[in-house]
């Protein structure tokens, strides 16, 4: 629960400065003992000292992003670093982010991110390097710190190392994806702060001793490692035969296996093209009734490349999914959804009955390529009406379903103002404003959805960042509608903003709901409290929001939230949220509400209270923490967000 007119995450400023590649190439060269004493610090210490060291080294050396200022377009900074330096502030969060990812163990249902695994570069081959021995204050402190969680260390460090108030180390850890950084902020207070030891050589990883490995083993592992070179050299040239090759597959992996179904899954000629009107008499209406459309469904080369790379994506090559959506190969020969041109990349879109996958190459003969997917299994009509073809520049564009008779965008921050249409070629849009960069919380003066017409009805669909937009309902769970009516446009408009918090997350639904209305205490109007669930197409990590909108007010403030919970859901239409809210004369006030059937509230904690009904208003101090219970008209107890 929290205060109304605090911010629930920090957020970058609009106008922080834009680092470009040499600036930054040259705050690493300067900072680069302190960055990796920081990524030293903040990765466990379960990797051993010497995987720590080399790993450290090895995320530093990553932070620098690819390419020359010449070519790359300018990096934006989140905030200044060491004496201001935008380049080093860029750097530290890099390096902060991926010593965090190196913390999360690995799952098997998860790809592993590249910072889990055993640095390739930089290697010391028959020696073992760690840093000088401290003394036993120091080896406390690394103890003490070895018991922290990953963002708690990281807290630690930037607040001792990088002499960061709590305010800075809170927007450092947000941008660097931590979610709880209250909670490391907490858990590094139960450490002393013995900050001038994190400087001591204990810590430093660049002044190392060194010893050398298992000589015994090594001999072994030589012996073994040049019978295997010789196998695989035997193999590659059987495998190099003339007849045998795939011809060009672009930036895909080098081939590892060879087998009937797997060749069939890599050929052009056997994917499934759908013909024009075969969705006119299908009993299902979804991408499987997709036709095959662009300039380029006959461009072997190019489909041959995308399916290569689908089944192989090598190092060049930036592949990216939804949570729970697998990225690996496609179990059989997939269906065609488009290939084409499309602004400055060549793009094919591509089904195969539980994902969409789109592959993106440059037309200006540069190296490399992109690879997303995005799950869709059992998409309705209104779900599977359009896929993102591209983002640039700010814009979208979008290919739609051939049901869809008509698209237009409109912003939801102007429920009165009206669509404006939006040219259809082919089945792909014009481009139009993306809502997908824009900050939760922050600077919000828009959001452009798009607006899509067929035989059934009109449509809301938002951009999250995602391959496939998420639909926008509205109404109670369970009898919840799509949210095109004047009414249920004026009623999403002051929630829009917060769509922002629920981008890249796996989205399928996002319904709005106004589960009760609550006179304020000072008379001065009555604020209405909204749930706004997020579904998800796994079928799991659901985001529940609750918003409370005093009059006047443009935006809604996100008060509570929730995750992998059911409530403000079809299948428990209740929820409960409070906030503390200050009158204009000064006072502080509990306020909590739920849902119509709620018979009563109770507050415990730094704020007593209790009331018949689904609404609660308790004078109360600032800053107090309070916890909410609810009773339902059936007995059943409910807990509030928080």
């Amino acid at each position: 629960m929290q205060s109304q007119d605090v911010a629930p995450r920090p957020a970058p400023a609009s106008d922080d400065p834009v680092v470009d590649v040499e600036r930054a190439e040259a705050a690493l060269v300067e900072h680069y003992p302190r960055l990796v004493r920081l990524a030293y610090l903040v990765l466990p210490p379960s990797l051993g000292r010497n995987r720590r060291v080399v790993t450290a080294h090895s995320l530093t050396q990553r932070a620098l992003p690819r390419g020359r200022a010449a070519a790359t377009p300018g990096i934006p900074a989140q905030s200044t670093g060491r004496e201001g330096d935008p380049g080093y502030a860029l750097l530290r969060l890099r390096v902060l982010r991926t010593a965090l990812e190196a913390n999360r163990p690995l799952k098997r249902a998860a790809w592993p991110k590249r910072s889990q695994l055993p640095p390739l570069l930089p290697q010391v081959w028959g020696l073992r390097l760690f840093p000088r021995s401290g003394g036993a204050d120091e080896l406390a402190l690394d103890q003490r710190l070895s018991a922290l969680s990953g963002p708690a260390r990281a807290a630690y460090v930037l607040r001792g190392l990088e002499k960061l108030q709590d305010d800075d180390v809170c927007e450092v850890l947000a941008a660097a994806g931590v979610d709880d950084w209250e909670g490391a902020l907490a858990e590094a207070d139960t450490v002393d702060a013995q900050y001038a030891l994190l400087d001591s050589p204990e810590f430093d990883p660049c002044s190392l001793q060194a010893r050398p490995t298992d000589l015994m083993r090594r001999r072994q592992h030589v012996k073994a490692a040049l019978a295997a070179g010789a196998a695989l050299l035997v193999s590659g040239a059987l495998l190099g035969l003339p007849g045998e090759g795939w011809g060009p597959d672009g930036p895909a992996a080098p081939s590892y296996a060879q087998n009937p179904a797997a060749e069939a899954a890599l050929d052009p000629a056997q994917l499934t093209k759908v013909p024009a009107l075969a969705w006119q008499s299908s009993a299902r209406t979804d991408f499987s009734v997709w036709p095959a459309r662009g300039d380029l469904t006959s461009d072997s080369g190019l489909l041959r490349r995308a399916l290569a790379v689908w089944a192989r994506p090598g190092e060049k090559v930036q592949v990216s999914a939804t949570p729970g959506t697998p990225a690996g190969g496609p179990p059989g020969a997939p269906q065609l959804l488009y290939a084409g041109n499309v602004d400055s990349a060549r793009l094919v879109i591509l089904y195969d009955g539980l994902r969409i996958a789109r592959y993106a190459e440059p037309t200006d003969g540069t190296e490399g390529a992109a690879l997303d997917f995005s799950r869709v299994d059992g998409a309705t009509r209104a779900e599977a009406s359009a896929v993102v073809l591209s983002r640039a520049d700010g814009n979208v564009r979008y290919l739609l379903a051939p049901w869809v008779k008509s698209a237009a965008e409109r912003d939801l921050l102007k429920p009165r103002t009206g669509p404006m249409d939006l040219t259809v070629n082919d089945g792909v849009t014009s481009p139009m404003a993306s809502p997908a960069t824009q900050q939760s919380g922050g600077s919000c003066n828009s959001w452009n959805v798009l607006q899509l017409t067929d035989s059934t009805g009109a449509r809301l669909l938002t951009d999250l960042a995602e391959l496939v937009p998420a639909r926008l309902t509205t109404g109670r769970p369970g009898e919840a509608k799509d949210a095109t009516g004047p009414a249920a446009l004026r009623s999403w408009a002051p929630y829009s903003c917060w769509l922002g918090s629920m981008r890249s997350a796996g989205v399928r639904t996002v319904n709005a709901w106004t589960f009760a209305r609550q006179a304020l205490p000072d008379g001065t109007g009555s604020a209405d409290w909204v749930c706004t669930r997020a579904e998800t197409w796994r079928g799991g990590g659901e985001r529940v929001l609750a918003q409370f909108r005093t009059p006047g007010a443009a935006q809604a403030a996100a008060v509570a939230k929730g995750q992998n919970v059911s409530a403000c859901g079809a299948r428990d239409p209740h929820v409960l949220a409070g906030v503390l809210w200050k009158a204009q004369s000064g006072g502080w006030y509990l306020l909590a509400a739920g849902a119509r059937d709620t018979e009563s509230i109770r507050a415990t904690g730094g704020v007593r209270g209790a009331s018949e009904g689904s609404l609660l208003a308790v004078r109360a101090a600032q800053g107090v923490q309070a916890e909410l219970k609810g009773t339902l008209e059936s007995g059943r107890s409910i807990s509030g967000l928080e």
